[in-house]
């Protein structure tokens, strides 16, 4: 399987530290030490989960190898929503008039992206689909609480859309080697760990001691699966590339390895926690700066949980 083409959209406002020290206390010494994060992008007033969506399709079209009318496969892949009914999915098909293609929206958190990777090489392995795209698109701001001391200072918003086809269709397409997930919510806190409940409180993390311990453990574990799986060594990646949930577990990932932190491209000291696209996002972001043959692993955890890995050849 080969992403064809890869856009993102990133909200222009940032959130400073500052902010949150005038809601709520909570000053810079404390969060950046424990976060990472200097800012975080928001959305503006006129924008939600769709109208990001349709930025980063647009961002993706130019180097789009065929017509994106040729797509017979859409799927929507965060937690966000702006509404669950005409998904984000179903918007993107009613921009583009994109005829016959199979369409939904699915979630496994912040494990989206990988999930929905694995969901479209199902599709394409079983026959049922030859060109996809894939949406990954959260506003986590339009849910969060920030006067929550626990999480409220965490949340940034983009979106990000690939393009994806069985076969190479050009010379800049990047292999999608393996990939791994796995739903844990068996573990730990499990479903309580995050939740995003919208009539009540809004994004959550009750417990944030054991969603860093679990994204430690299982975003090696998935990593090492999908590495395993592709038989690769871990020395032969050039970069790797988390979930940005927290720099922390960045940190401790990487020491866990026994990897410099070099090894790791970042994206949260500027944006925070995007989600689901947040992976993908630091991918799209530094896709010029890979050597072809390079190798880039990324893993991710879910709120759930759930964890997920794929290993990418430029």
């Amino acid at each position: 399987m080969y992403i064809n083409s890869i856009g993102y959209y990133v909200p222009t406002e940032r959130v400073d530290n500052e902010y949150f020290e005038k809601l709520n206390g909570l000053p810079e010494g404390w969060i950046l030490p424990r976060t990472g994060i200097k800012t975080r992008s928001k959305a503006a007033p006129d924008e939600n989960v769709d109208t990001m969506a349709i930025d980063a399709i647009e961002n993706a079209l130019p180097a789009l190898p065929y017509d994106i009318k040729d797509v017979d496969l859409i799927i929507a892949a965060h937690y966000c929503a702006y509404d669950t009914v005409a998904t984000a999915a179903h918007e993107a098909q009613a921009h583009y008039g994109i005829t016959g293609a199979k369409v939904f929206y699915m979630s496994s958190a912040c494990s989206s992206f990988i999930n929905g990777l694995e969901t479209v090489e199902a599709f394409f392995q079983s026959g049922k689909a030859k060109r996809a795209l894939l949406i990954c698109s959260e506003h986590n701001t339009y849910y969060s609480n920030e006067r929550d001391p626990k999480s409220g200072h965490l949340w940034g918003d983009a979106a990000v859309a690939c393009f994806l086809s069985p076969d190479k269709m050009a010379p800049t397409d990047v292999e999608v080697v393996a990939l791994h997930t796995e739903g844990l919510g068996n573990v730990g806190k499990g479903p309580d760990g995050v939740k995003l409940r919208p009539k009540e409180e809004g994004i959550t993390m009750p417990d944030g001691r054991d969603v860093f311990i679990h994204a430690c453990r299982y975003m090696i574990y998935s990593l090492n699966e999908t590495l395993r799986e592709a038989g690769v060594q871990i020395a032969d990646v050039g970069k790797i590339i988390c979930h940005q949930a927290n720099k922390r577990i960045v940190a401790q990932v990487a020491h866990q390895l026994d990897l410099g932190l070099d090894r790791f491209l970042n994206n949260i000291e500027e944006l925070g926690n995007t989600g689901s696209a947040s992976a993908a996002l630091v991918f799209a972001q530094h896709r010029d700066d890979f050597e072809p043959g390079a190798l880039v692993a990324l893993t991710v955890f879910g709120g759930g949980y759930s964890c997920g890995s794929a290993l990418l050849k430029l």
